[in-house]
């Protein structure tokens, strides 16, 4: 902090400390984070290259340039040298990376901005979910976090694209969150997913909070532009707009139509005729404006109704705002040039309105263009040019973001947010086309390494040798153990002297070397790495004094069971154990480092002993456990299993656990059909539809549909089909076209439509051979099953399966006359395709179905009591489960 405030600019005092800064901080405070990572932002912007470069090529890790011959090298050198990034600029991207987990809102708005403005492009995504998790905060948080993504979003929509529907607006955010989130909708929106930002739009416009609806009608304007797919639809949406009871939308509507129609005029005149009509019950002054200057502009091509404007204009010009008398004058001058015959006396009257008029800039606006149109003998060689002043072809405007120029403040800080300089404001600096020398960043103190590196090399020899003798002992004595109980001193003493010595001159040289390649080191390297060798030379002087204490025990124990066993064996043991022990004395030691897998080794190819011995292996390998692989333990042949756990496990069978859970055939119900198409809005064609509750035969995991077409014209309609299946995310199987449906006939065809288990209505487009009609299938939730049967076990056993977050209930009270079970059966079979599962319990009605897309298995059950019925709905499908039961409920509680 006191660098920050004394001394921003002196980079030179931090080439020291920067590695130091950015491996300590994730030990220091939130707040000194903060700190320390927009310093070293800075910092890494001055000292090294751009990772941005178009021809960048990441050859970090690339070992490319060993393997390639001295023909490709030279190839290579014509080229561009390839992009590799400093170590030192990958350390500060590393070691910033994990505080994207903070919990200090703060920290990881910090690194989010180092790593936009540092990293290099395919990594900037990695921040993406830290900066939507922070949307879960307070709005105070919200406001910076938004605006910062608004910024991002225009140059790489890609990294929030995924997370779209983060940035939805709610109804209890604040008025600037709804701003910043349609802002960063109406910037990812691109041609894939245009359809689902602008069905959100279309919500937005008819919020009550007139200032986010008008910022909507803005946004939909913008995709309009930089989407050309679009364009009309979204000019027909804004003109239906136009009709709105609401001021504040049909102005801002207008003002978006006007900048929309300047991109195709010729094409639309019938929507300025539209305006034009609407003129008079427009009363915002922008809006009103706007209908005038796209009247005058596009005059040519409504000739009969703006001189009818210009005349309603001339009524009312003292009483309008500046903006409208301005447009209005220049609506006159365009008329009288276009139409001068029945424009000329009404563009006299209003000039000489202007000229009198209490604003300045109407008074001067007057004057130019009396000038400029009507010629006499003052005006001089502009009055010849007016057409093409007054009529030029003008470009259509660009909508842009109010975050386009936002990029040039750092992201996070007081100026982005403000989107000015605030006092104290210290730019990023542009990135050098040359890397400074790394070199200053090196830490050397060289008389401390020459004075410190023989003394490392001297603690590892000495410590070495003392591991070799207990590492060579140990392993003697191990063998010892297991080979055969009594062995002769001497040949434990040569062999371990032998191998020690061999160990230690190797151990010598190979630290000689060591510390030779360590002396040209850094100060910091050489002490790193004596830490880290005297760590791993204490761990394994402790795990061998282990071994040895262990082999000392085991051969005690060896000793004395040598003796029980007969002197026989043990001679020949002790001559096998002798034979070996000098046999591996000179090899045992050529891995001076590993001393377990030398003992791994001698007990591979060490010879079998006799059967006698068996025991005493036995208890030896089960020493191996604590240093070397866990060994298999063998259980024990005798029956470990209490009597009632075997009574249990002897009483379950195969058969019992899988429940038979089948299809069955559903109950009858009266046929409930619904209208699809209705005779008036089909130009004599009518359709309805109902679910006939059998398996669809188009589909395992379709609900069959059957629908019905009537004729009520007076003439035959041809090749009646569904052209286009409008719905997303649903399977439609379509019926054969009808070719010819005579009048006042009808005809019934099958269809299967997949809804996902969702209630949700399947869109389609129902067609004849000249018209088009947009029809949809709205199922019920209880059409989406399927009946099946079980047992009462299988459906206790099921129902226990799905408790706790999967069961729905609720009591209802009954009517008398749904108090008797038919009733009952029948009430819930006509809201739901269940089947019905045999109870032998009275009051207790159960019913089972499965959901025909998923299969996910849909457990009814009603308990009676007196005039009330306790009513239990268990599935997966929780959604599914809650809507049931409320269809449920209200059958049952009517009469």
């Amino acid at each position: 902090m006191a660098f920050e405030e004394v001394c921003p600019e002196r980079i030179d005092l931090i080439h020291k400390n920067y590695r130091k800064l950015c491996n300590l901080l994730m030990d220091v405070e939130e707040w000194g984070q903060v700190v320390i990572i927009n310093m070293l932002t800075r910092y890494a912007r001055t000292q090294f290259v751009s990772p941005w470069r178009e021809d960048g090529v990441f050859e970090e890790n690339s070992d490319k340039a060993f393997y390639d011959s001295d023909e490709e090298k030279k190839e290579g050198a014509a080229q561009t040298k390839p992009y590799v990034m400093d170590p030192d600029h990958r350390l500060l991207l590393r070691c910033t990376k994990p505080l994207l987990q903070s919990r200090n809102t703060a920290v990881v708005m910090c690194v989010a901005q180092l790593y936009w403005h540092l990293a290099p492009k395919h990594e900037v995504s990695i921040v993406t979910k830290s900066l939507v998790r922070l949307l879960r905060s307070h709005r105070e948080v919200q406001y910076v976090v938004l605006q910062n993504i608004a910024t991002m979003s225009i140059q790489r929509k890609g990294m929030f694209e995924p997370f779209m529907k983060s940035f939805y607006v709610r109804s209890t955010d604040a008025t600037h969150i709804k701003t910043l989130k349609l802002e960063i909708l109406t910037n990812l929106a691109n041609e894939a997913n245009i359809s689902t930002i602008l069905r959100e739009f279309q919500t937005y416009v008819k919020s009550q909070d007139k200032a986010f609806a008008a910022a909507t009608i803005q946004a939909i304007g913008r995709c309009a532009t930089n989407i050309s797919e679009i364009t009309d639809a979204c000019l027909n949406g804004l003109v239906l707009l136009l009709s709105n009871r609401d001021e504040t939308v049909v102005a801002e509507s207008v003002v978006v139509i006007k900048k929309l129609l300047q991109t195709q005029p010729s094409q639309h005149s019938d929507i300025i005729k539209h305006m034009a009509k609407l003129f008079d019950n427009i009363t915002v002054p922008m809006a009103r404006a706007s209908i005038l200057w796209l009247i005058g502009e596009y005059c040519e091509h409504v000739p009969k109704i703006a001189p009818d404007v210009l005349r309603k204009m001339a009524k009312t010009f003292t009483s309008e705002e500046d903006i409208v008398k301005l447009q209005t004058v220049n609506l006159a001058a365009k008329l009288y040039l276009t139409n001068s015959k029945q424009t000329k006396l009404l563009t006299q009257y209003i000039l000489n309105l202007g000229k009198y008029d209490q604003n300045y800039d109407i008074r001067d606006r007057t004057r130019f263009i009396r000038q400029l149109i009507v010629p006499n003998e003052k005006s001089g060689a502009l009055s010849k040019y007016a057409r093409r002043i007054l009529l030029a072809p003008k470009p259509a405007p660009v909508l842009q973001s109010a975050f386009k120029d936002r990029d040039r403040f750092q992201l996070g800080t007081l100026s982005h947010t403000l989107n000015s300089k605030a006092t104290g404001y210290l730019e990023l600096s542009d990135w050098p086309d040359v890397a400074p020398d790394q070199s200053v960043r090196n830490v050397e103190v060289v008389e401390a390494v020459k004075e410190w590196a023989p003394t490392v090399s001297k603690t590892k020899a000495a410590k070495s040798d003392d591991d070799k003798f207990y590492s060579d002992s140990g392993e003697e004595e191990e063998a010892e153990g297991s080979g055969g109980g009594s062995s002769s001193g001497s040949s434990e003493d040569s062999s371990s002297s032998s191998g020690s010595d061999e160990s230690g001159s190797e151990e010598d040289s190979e630290e000689k070397s060591d510390s030779s390649e360590d002396s040209d080191k850094s100060y910091s390297q050489s002490e790193k790495s004596s830490d880290s060798g005297s760590d791993k030379k204490k761990k394994k002087t402790l795990k061998n004094k282990k071994l040895q204490k262990a082999s000392k025990d085991s051969e005690s124990d060896g000793g004395k069971r040598n003796g029980q066993a007969g002197s026989g064996s043990g001679s020949a043991s002790a001559s096998s154990e002798e034979s070996s022990s000098e046999s591996e004395s000179g090899s045992g030691s050529e891995s001076g480092s590993d001393s377990d897998s030398g003992t791994e080794q001698k007990r591979r190819t060490k010879p079998r002993p006799p059967k006698k011995v068996e025991v005493k292996d036995c208890e030896m390998s089960l020493l191996d456990l604590d240093d070397f692989s866990p060994a298999a333990v063998t259980t024990p042949k005798s029956s470990i299993l209490s009597p009632s756990l075997l009574s249990d496990l002897q009483g379950l069978s195969l058969s019992s656990s899988t429940p038979a859970i089948q299809v069955s055939s559903p109950v009858f119900v009266p046929v409930h059909s619904h209208e699809l198409l209705h005779r008036m809005t089909g130009k004599g064609l009518a359709a309805q539809y109902h679910f006939p509750r059998q398996p669809c035969i188009y589909g395992d995991h379709m609900v069959s549909v059957q629908l019905t077409v009537n004729n009520h014209g007076d003439h035959a309609l041809e090749d009646i089909h569904i052209s286009e299946k409008t719905s997303t995310g649903q399977s439609i199987h379509c019926f054969r076209p009808i070719e010819c449906l005579e009048p006042e006939a009808s005809a019934t065809v099958s269809m299967g439509v997949d809804f996902n288990d969702s209630t949700q209505a399947a869109g389609l487009q129902l067609c004849t051979k000249t018209d088009t009609f947009s029809v949809s299938i709205q199922p019920t939730v209880g059409e989406l099953l399927l009946p099946v049967t079980m047992t009462e076990q299988d459906f206790s056993r099921e129902q226990g399966k799905l408790q706790g977050m999967n069961e729905s209930s609720a009591s209802v009270t009954m009517a008398p006359e749904t108090v008797s079970s038919q009733p009952i059966s029948k009430k819930v079979v006509s809201v739901a395709n269940v089947g019905v599962v045999p109870s032998g319990q009275d009051g207790v009605h159960r019913f089972a179905a499965k959901l025909v897309s998923s299969g996910a298995l849909v457990l009814v059950c009603v308990v009676q009591k007196d005039s009330s019925a306790q009513l239990t709905v268990n599935t997966e499908r929780t959604i599914v489960g809650s809507m049931l039961l409320r269809e449920l409920q209200t059958a049952l509680g009517a009469p």
